[in-house]
């Protein structure tokens, strides 16, 4: 090979690994491009974090559907709590389940799982029926955000603040509050089939009462759901919930 043809054929092998190297950078930006949409969607965010929390929680075993976790985890998002606990009362379930939900969202544990009541309007075994309007002795939907404790005729009993105009605002007019009640017990369940029913409070056993407003009083979260279309649509706090990014585009398959 004469100098010329050697000179020549640096030059080439010098050009082929340029544009090699260009080609993979090239390559390498449009990869992450392609990446950085999904990467950063909020959506993509909030869904796999309620999905990791349900999931290592365990909540499918206890009876708590996915649709009232994610309704719940949803409409807190929107929320500003003084105290990271999430209660959800799911009232798909039959009053003989343990329907009641206390979530620790800091600790990522659930802190009680036991039984509450229903209005004795909203129905028997079922809650079926909902109302904000005072003496209707129906349940209300929806959020709310807990007060402070006073002593009534239940005892020991918990203000609640309906956050949702229109669907639960009345509740504090209304002295709809949680409190203990000898109707919520497993020996209430064995003799008629249900539990008892409150005049539209969530009321809870007299053994769970005292430690369970402990946990929440002062600025925690309450969420009564019943898979009722009407109110989710109505809800300020789930507005856009149906409209976050196609669950199936993330890979899941959950709601």
């Amino acid at each position: 090979m004469t100098k010329a043809h050697g000179v020549l054929a640096a030059v080439l092998i010098a050009a082929g690994i340029s544009l090699s190297v260009h080609r993979a950078d090239l390559l390498s930006r449009i990869s992450t491009t392609k990446k950085l949409p999904f990467a950063k969607t909020d959506s993509a965010v909030t869904r796999s974090e309620w999905i990791s929390l349900y999931d290592s929680l365990g909540l499918k075993k206890q009876g708590l559907s996915e649709r009232a976790f994610y309704c719940a985890w949803f409409g807190f998002q929107k929320i500003k709590l003084d105290n990271p606990i999430m209660a959800i009362c799911d009232f798909t379930q039959s009053s003989r389940n343990k329907r009641l939900y206390v979530i620790d969202l800091l600790k990522k544990k659930v802190l009680l799982n036991t039984y509450v009541a229903h209005g004795r309007n909203s129905g028997s075994e079922f809650a079926e029926r909902f109302s904000n309007a005072n003496s209707s002795f129906q349940s209300s939907l929806g959020f709310y955000k807990t007060l402070g404790t006073y002593q009534g005729k239940h005892g020991l009993s918990l203000r609640l603040e309906g956050l949702e105009k229109g669907i639960n605002d009345r509740a504090l007019e209304r002295a709809i509050v949680m409190h203990g009640a000898d109707y919520v017990s497993e020996s209430f369940i064995r003799n008629t089939g249900r539990l008892g029913r409150s005049l539209g409070c969530p009321a809870v056993s007299i053994a769970d009462s005292k430690k369970l407003i402990n946990m929440l009083y002062n600025g925690a979260g309450l969420f009564i759901y019943s898979g009722d279309q009407h109110y989710i649509q109505k809800s300020s706090l789930l507005a856009g919930m149906e409209a976050m990014a196609d669950v199936q585009a993330l890979g899941v398959s959950r709601l």
